[in-house]
């Protein structure tokens, strides 16, 4: 049949692909994840299979739509405009540069912290084909943002993202110390930012600081309850480490934190604001 129009789905290279006819209406979708045609009119298979051809890789299971979890349901009925999976990383920083200070050092060191939350989200969202699932950009009210949130096998890991320009990273029990520039209290603001996500999830997350880029990377041997980081080896980190949480855990987890309201509560979304800075915890 012609006129089928492939349409894509969520963050760019991982979302679904949709299969519509000319009128706008699905007629399957492709889950690049699951490697899984769901077909919702028979009688288009054939065209379905033909216009999905150049995007299909491996072996591909074709049948009708799977039986939706209550996660699945839940994630249908959330409001667009509240659904945080959507989200890019460093999504806020891009608006700050676009319409942010004009200081040459002031977007500078934006521009640094952009391309370093979008290498550090680059190797987050790799994890998705082990069972993960990530969050970027997350409102904690007070606080600023939650670089990354990771969700998998492992456990919950609330994510601070930091460039190390190619520089030695020293992390301590209190302070980040990125060459000879002032220390910032990151470990301090992941510590507080992973206890406040624990209970707005009610399950135990992680404090984690990635650095990204730096020539090397010294931990405190005191430094135990934060996990640090880097993008080249934070999925090998990951998956390595023991199973905490099941698939269907992990998807529950996922549906809950994915909608703004659960971070925002009651408070207004004044989230939008520029990145806290650790200093002013």
């Amino acid at each position: 049949m012609r006129g089928l129009k492939v349409l894509p789905s969520g963050r760019p290279g991982r979302g679904r692909l949709y299969v519509n006819l000319p009128d706008g209406q699905a007629v399957a979708w492709y889950d690049r994840q699951a490697n899984r045609i769901s077909v919702l009119e028979d009688d288009h298979c054939e065209a379905i299979l033909a216009v999905l051809r150049p995007y299909l890789s491996g072996t591909v299971s074709i049948g009708p739509p799977p039986v939706p979890t209550a996660a699945d349901l839940a994630g249908l009925a959330l409001p667009p405009d509240a659904d945080l999976a959507p989200n890019r990383p460093g999504e806020t920083l891009m608006g700050e540069l676009d319409h942010g200070p004009a200081g040459t050092r002031a977007r500078h060191r934006l521009r640094q912290d952009l391309v370093a939350q979008q290498r550090m989200g680059d190797a987050c969202d790799a994890l998705e084909a082990d069972g993960w699932r990530i969050l970027h950009c997350v409102p904690l009210p007070g606080m600023g943002l939650i670089d990354h949130l990771l969700m998998g096998p492992a456990g919950i890991f609330c994510v601070r993202t930091v460039p190390g320009r190619r520089q030695r990273a020293v992390v301590g029990d209190l302070l980040l110390t990125v060459g000879r520039a002032e220390p910032h209290p990151d470990p301090r603001w992941a510590r507080r930012a992973a206890a406040r996500a624990t209970l707005v999830l009610t399950a135990q997350v992680t404090p984690a600081l990635a650095v990204a880029d730096a020539s090397r990377v010294e931990v405190a041997p005191t430094v135990r309850d934060i996990r640090v980081l880097q993008p080249t080896t934070a999925a090998a980190d990951l998956t390595r480490t023991p199973a905490a949480l099941k698939p269907p855990d992990v998807e529950a987890l996922f549906t809950l934190a994915r909608d703004v309201r659960t971070w925002l509560g009651n408070s207004s979304p004044a989230w939008e604001s520029p990145r806290t800075e650790p200093g002013g915890v």
